[in-house]
């Protein structure tokens, strides 16, 4: 870098005024400049530094938002917002609505549904393409699912026959459906998070009468046990994410109104959290209790939406993105970042399917 002058004024004059023209002037020698290109930030003022984690390598897995200093590039950086899109995936070969769903956009799976009539038939989702894979043993509409395509639950849902509303379990193991333990309340609609041998079911419409529910049980891999403590709020077709002890369920039918109300488990009870923007039910759900995504339903008018809010364990965010085909009892699953919506009902059931993607790639920006 060049030179740094100074010049030093030798006298002032009796009225204040600085007189230079004898200043004495010279050159500060650069070992006296601690960084002579003078391009990194070194360090902050307590005050910043206190609100601004500084860290010698960056997190591996930042949030979006999240600030840090990089204190061996000396770099300010900060997680930019990634963009979220819906593309059409391939379609299931039974167009239906109200169906059990689980594992990931890559290897999901569809079970039941309706479209003219109650079906048992399940589909497998590759990534591009739905086969057909074993029929659950009892035909349902709105059945619940957790886990894997390989290791599924589904419990719960509707049946032609009486009694109307069914406690079943069955568990998949990729190819065939076999009997798991009952629910301890049969219902539909009901609320899902979790995996095969550790999932949990709350809310739903519970006979009789039928009325919402708040009850909330819990899946051992081979029965169910009812935690004294439900949901704050009851309801019926909510969207639900996340893990037997770190849940999340959202949106939801309070007969007559529809619900935003999103409340968090921590494996023994229930905490209202911040709501959703646009209230919903028969809506999806993916992810996890701090990264989750909703998506489609009926708003607050009854009317389809495409609607995409994503959560960060702290509130909702809609997203530009939207659904293509907007609908009501979608089946849905996978991640905040990598997700799959399939079937529902529009003015008939459909059998479109949608694959959501975020980037989560090159979002690290450094401030200057």
């Amino acid at each position: 870098m060049g030179s740094i002058t100074r010049g030093i004024a030798n006298n002032i004059l009796g009225n204040g005024a600085v007189d230079g023209t004898d200043a004495l002037s010279g050159t500060i020698p650069a070992t006296n400049i601690a960084n002579a290109t003078l391009d990194n930030l070194t360090a902050f003022p307590p005050s910043v530094s206190a609100g601004i984690p500084q860290v010698a390598s960056d997190p591996p897995a930042p949030s979006e938002g999240d600030v840090w200093y990089n204190t061996t590039t000396y770099k300010l950086k900060v997680r930019g917002l990634g963009a979220g899109t819906w593309a059409t995936g391939g379609n299931l070969g039974t167009a239906r609505s109200g169906m059990g769903s689980a594992g990931i956009q890559t290897e999901a799976l569809g079970f039941g549904g309706i479209d003219t009539a109650t079906t048992g038939a399940t589909e497998e989702y590759d990534g591009s393409a739905w086969t057909a894979g074993g029929n659950l043993g009892t035909a349902r509409y709105q059945p619940r699912g957790a886990g894997t395509q390989t290791a599924a639950l589904g419990f719960g849902g509707s049946t032609p026959s009486s009694p109307p509303l069914s406690n079943a379990t069955e568990e998949y193991d990729g190819s065939a459906w076999t009997a798991g333990g009952n629910l301890g309340t049969a219902r539909n609609g009901v609320g899902t998070a979790g995996t095969q041998t550790a999932a949990l079911a709350f809310g739903g419409l519970v006979p009789p009468p039928t009325v919402v529910t708040t009850a909330t049980e819990e899946y051992d891999g081979s029965t169910w046990t009812a935690n004294p403590t439900g949901l704050n709020t009851a309801r019926r077709l909510m969207g639900s994410a996340g893990t037997q002890t770190a849940a999340l369920g959202f949106g939801g039918y309070i007969p007559p109104s529809v619900s935003a109300a999103t409340e968090e488990y921590d494996g023994s009870a229930w905490t209202t959290v911040n709501s959703l923007n646009t209230a919903s039910y028969g809506l999806a759900g993916a992810g996890i209790q701090t990264a989750a995504l909703a998506f489609g339903g009926n708003n607050a008018s009854f009317v389809r939406i495409g609607a995409t809010e994503e959560y960060d364990g702290s509130i909702w965010t809609t997203s530009p993105g939207s659904l293509a085909t907007a609908r009501v009892a979608i089946g849905g699953t996978g991640t905040q970042t990598v997700g799959l919506a399939f079937g529902g009902f529009t003015t008939v059931a459909v059998a479109a399917t949608e694959e959501w993607t975020k980037s989560t790639s090159n979002l690290e920006v450094t401030l200057t």
